[in-house]
Protein backbone atom coordinates (compact mmCIF):
# COMPACT_ATOMS: atom_id res chain seq x y z
CA UNK A 1 0.00 0.00 0.00
CA UNK A 2 2.85 2.28 0.90
CA UNK A 3 4.60 1.70 -2.62
CA UNK A 4 1.44 2.13 -4.01
CA UNK A 5 1.23 5.48 -2.95
CA UNK A 6 5.01 6.65 -2.83
CA UNK A 7 3.70 6.28 -6.75
CA UNK A 8 0.61 7.68 -6.50
CA UNK A 9 2.34 11.25 -4.94
CA UNK A 10 5.80 10.95 -7.40
CA UNK A 11 3.33 10.32 -10.69
CA UNK A 12 1.28 13.81 -9.13
CA UNK A 13 4.60 15.85 -8.25
CA UNK A 14 6.02 14.81 -11.57
CA UNK A 15 2.37 16.21 -13.39
CA UNK A 16 2.93 19.39 -11.32
CA UNK A 17 6.28 20.05 -13.19
CA UNK A 18 4.89 19.48 -16.69
CA UNK A 19 1.85 21.55 -15.95
CA UNK A 20 2.79 24.33 -14.28
CA UNK A 21 5.25 25.94 -16.74
CA UNK A 22 2.64 25.31 -19.43
CA UNK A 23 -0.07 27.16 -17.71
CA UNK A 24 2.75 30.31 -17.61
CA UNK A 25 3.07 30.25 -20.69
CA UNK A 26 -0.36 30.03 -21.85
CA UNK A 27 -0.84 32.92 -19.05
CA UNK A 28 1.63 35.12 -20.65
CA UNK A 29 1.07 34.47 -24.12
CA UNK A 30 -2.63 35.74 -24.12
CA UNK A 31 -2.17 38.92 -22.69
CA UNK A 32 -2.83 41.92 -25.72
CA UNK A 33 -0.31 43.61 -26.85
CA UNK A 34 2.62 40.52 -26.04
CA UNK A 35 5.07 42.28 -29.14
CA UNK A 36 4.56 45.85 -28.27
CA UNK A 37 6.32 45.96 -24.54
CA UNK A 38 6.10 48.77 -22.48
CA UNK A 39 4.98 49.31 -18.06
CA UNK A 40 1.55 49.74 -17.89
CA UNK A 41 0.24 52.35 -15.09
CA UNK A 42 -2.89 51.18 -12.66
CA UNK A 43 -5.07 52.70 -14.71
CA UNK A 44 -3.67 50.60 -17.90
CA UNK A 45 -4.08 47.87 -16.07
CA UNK A 46 -7.54 48.33 -14.82
CA UNK A 47 -8.58 49.59 -18.67
CA UNK A 48 -6.64 45.89 -20.34
CA UNK A 49 -8.07 43.37 -17.92
CA UNK A 50 -11.86 45.40 -18.18
CA UNK A 51 -14.14 42.60 -20.55
CA UNK A 52 -11.03 40.62 -20.85
CA UNK A 53 -12.55 37.23 -20.63
CA UNK A 54 -9.48 35.21 -22.05
CA UNK A 55 -7.04 37.14 -19.93
CA UNK A 56 -9.36 37.27 -16.64
CA UNK A 57 -9.05 33.13 -17.41
CA UNK A 58 -5.56 32.85 -17.60
CA UNK A 59 -5.65 35.02 -14.30
CA UNK A 60 -7.76 31.77 -12.90
CA UNK A 61 -5.15 29.15 -13.82
CA UNK A 62 -2.44 31.26 -12.82
CA UNK A 63 -4.11 31.49 -9.08
CA UNK A 64 -5.22 27.78 -9.26
CA UNK A 65 -1.67 27.40 -10.99
CA UNK A 66 0.10 28.26 -7.37
CA UNK A 67 -0.76 25.26 -5.41
CA UNK A 68 1.68 22.98 -7.93
CA UNK A 69 4.37 26.20 -7.27
CA UNK A 70 3.59 25.30 -3.53
CA UNK A 71 4.15 21.28 -4.80
CA UNK A 72 7.66 21.97 -6.27
CA UNK A 73 8.65 23.99 -3.67
CA UNK A 74 7.40 20.76 -1.23
CA UNK A 75 9.25 18.76 -3.49
CA UNK A 76 12.69 20.38 -3.61
CA UNK A 77 13.38 20.99 0.43
CA UNK A 78 12.88 16.97 0.18
CA UNK A 79 15.23 16.22 -1.84
CA UNK A 80 17.61 18.86 -0.07
CA UNK A 81 16.82 17.90 2.85
CA UNK A 82 19.74 15.13 3.25
CA UNK A 83 22.00 17.45 2.08
CA UNK A 84 24.95 20.22 3.24
CA UNK A 85 22.58 22.85 1.94
CA UNK A 86 19.38 21.64 3.60
CA UNK A 87 18.74 24.95 5.31
CA UNK A 88 18.91 26.90 2.21
CA UNK A 89 16.40 24.42 0.42
CA UNK A 90 13.80 24.52 4.04
CA UNK A 91 14.53 28.63 3.72
CA UNK A 92 13.97 28.80 -0.31
CA UNK A 93 11.05 26.45 0.23
CA UNK A 94 9.49 28.60 2.76
CA UNK A 95 9.85 32.24 0.89
CA UNK A 96 8.76 30.40 -2.13
CA UNK A 97 5.51 29.01 -0.68
CA UNK A 98 4.61 32.28 1.04
CA UNK A 99 5.16 33.84 -2.09
CA UNK A 100 2.89 31.29 -4.02
CA UNK A 101 0.07 32.55 -1.23
CA UNK A 102 0.68 36.05 -1.99
CA UNK A 103 0.59 35.14 -5.39
CA UNK A 104 -2.86 33.62 -5.41
CA UNK A 105 -3.54 36.65 -3.34
CA UNK A 106 -2.99 38.73 -5.77
CA UNK A 107 -5.02 37.13 -8.67
CA UNK A 108 -7.97 36.88 -6.25
CA UNK A 109 -7.79 40.47 -5.55
CA UNK A 110 -6.63 42.46 -8.49
CA UNK A 111 -8.06 39.63 -11.51
CA UNK A 112 -10.61 38.11 -10.38
CA UNK A 113 -12.69 41.39 -9.13
CA UNK A 114 -12.55 42.60 -12.33
CA UNK A 115 -14.98 39.87 -13.82
CA UNK A 116 -17.48 40.94 -11.19
CA UNK A 117 -17.08 44.24 -12.23
CA UNK A 118 -17.91 43.24 -16.06
CA UNK A 119 -21.23 42.80 -14.81
CA UNK A 120 -21.74 46.73 -14.49
CA UNK A 121 -22.81 49.24 -16.99
CA UNK A 122 -19.62 51.06 -18.29
CA UNK A 123 -21.60 54.35 -16.32
CA UNK A 124 -21.67 52.30 -13.15
CA UNK A 125 -17.76 51.00 -13.35
CA UNK A 126 -16.60 54.80 -13.69
CA UNK A 127 -18.42 55.81 -10.47
CA UNK A 128 -16.39 53.01 -8.41
CA UNK A 129 -12.65 54.08 -10.46
CA UNK A 130 -11.58 55.51 -7.56
CA UNK A 131 -12.19 52.56 -5.56
CA UNK A 132 -10.76 50.18 -8.53
CA UNK A 133 -7.60 52.51 -8.73
CA UNK A 134 -6.85 52.43 -4.52
CA UNK A 135 -7.08 48.36 -5.04
CA UNK A 136 -4.52 48.55 -8.11
CA UNK A 137 -2.17 51.41 -6.17
CA UNK A 138 -2.33 48.81 -3.35
CA UNK A 139 -3.83 50.86 -0.95
CA UNK A 140 -4.35 49.40 2.73
CA UNK A 141 -3.45 45.78 3.25
CA UNK A 142 -3.14 45.41 -0.27
CA UNK A 143 0.74 46.85 -0.22
CA UNK A 144 1.16 43.02 1.52
CA UNK A 145 1.39 41.83 -2.15
CA UNK A 146 4.05 42.88 -2.98
CA UNK A 147 5.28 39.74 -0.85
CA UNK A 148 4.88 38.07 -3.99
CA UNK A 149 8.59 39.16 -4.64
CA UNK A 150 9.44 36.62 -2.38
CA UNK A 151 8.80 33.41 -4.61
CA UNK A 152 11.30 34.08 -7.04
CA UNK A 153 13.42 34.97 -4.52
CA UNK A 154 12.37 31.59 -2.79
CA UNK A 155 13.15 29.63 -5.93
CA UNK A 156 16.19 30.90 -6.44
CA UNK A 157 17.69 30.41 -3.35
CA UNK A 158 16.67 26.27 -4.05
CA UNK A 159 18.19 26.58 -7.43
CA UNK A 160 21.25 27.12 -5.97
CA UNK A 161 21.01 24.69 -3.27
CA UNK A 162 20.14 22.39 -6.00
CA UNK A 163 23.55 23.09 -7.53
CA UNK A 164 25.74 23.25 -4.81
CA UNK A 165 23.72 20.04 -3.67
CA UNK A 166 24.91 18.52 -7.20
CA UNK A 167 21.37 17.49 -7.73
CA UNK A 168 20.48 20.33 -11.07
CA UNK A 169 23.31 19.96 -13.75
CA UNK A 170 24.41 23.14 -15.07
CA UNK A 171 22.16 23.93 -17.92
CA UNK A 172 19.09 22.89 -16.04
CA UNK A 173 20.09 25.16 -12.72
CA UNK A 174 20.90 28.12 -15.44
CA UNK A 175 17.30 28.00 -16.59
CA UNK A 176 15.45 27.58 -13.47
CA UNK A 177 17.66 30.37 -11.89
CA UNK A 178 17.20 32.86 -14.95
CA UNK A 179 13.43 32.02 -15.73
CA UNK A 180 12.28 32.51 -12.02
CA UNK A 181 13.96 35.81 -12.53
CA UNK A 182 12.83 37.13 -15.34
CA UNK A 183 9.44 36.10 -14.78
CA UNK A 184 8.09 38.40 -12.12
CA UNK A 185 9.20 40.98 -14.47
CA UNK A 186 6.53 44.08 -14.23
CA UNK A 187 2.83 43.91 -16.28
CA UNK A 188 2.90 44.98 -19.84
CA UNK A 189 6.50 43.54 -20.73
CA UNK A 190 4.88 40.33 -20.73
CA UNK A 191 6.82 38.88 -23.70
CA UNK A 192 9.52 38.73 -21.09
CA UNK A 193 7.59 36.85 -18.77
CA UNK A 194 6.86 34.57 -21.84
CA UNK A 195 9.76 33.75 -22.24
CA UNK A 196 11.25 33.09 -18.92
CA UNK A 197 8.15 30.18 -19.07
CA UNK A 198 9.52 28.72 -22.37
CA UNK A 199 12.48 28.32 -19.92
CA UNK A 200 11.12 26.85 -17.00
CA UNK A 201 8.98 24.70 -19.36
CA UNK A 202 12.08 23.30 -21.19
CA UNK A 203 13.91 22.70 -17.35
CA UNK A 204 10.98 21.60 -16.23
CA UNK A 205 8.77 19.37 -18.59
CA UNK A 206 11.10 16.85 -19.13
CA UNK A 207 12.11 16.50 -15.22
CA UNK A 208 8.15 15.75 -14.76
CA UNK A 209 8.17 13.36 -17.38
CA UNK A 210 11.33 11.47 -15.99
CA UNK A 211 9.61 11.28 -12.31
CA UNK A 212 6.64 9.61 -13.66
CA UNK A 213 8.32 7.17 -15.43
CA UNK A 214 10.82 6.22 -13.27
CA UNK A 215 7.60 5.84 -10.63
CA UNK A 216 5.67 3.46 -13.00
CA UNK A 217 8.32 1.29 -13.39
Amino acid sequence: MNVSLNQVQSIGTGLAFIVFPLVFIFAFAVHPGLLKPHLLSPSELIHRAHHAVLLQFAHVLVMLNTALLIVAAFHFMRILGNTSVAWAGFVGGALAILGAIVLAADKGALCLTMSAFDELSENEFSQIMPGVMAMFNKQGWLVLLWGILLLPIGFAVQAIALFKADIFPVWQFALFLVSVLLIGVPDGIEVVNLTASVLMAIAFVPYGMQMIVSAAR
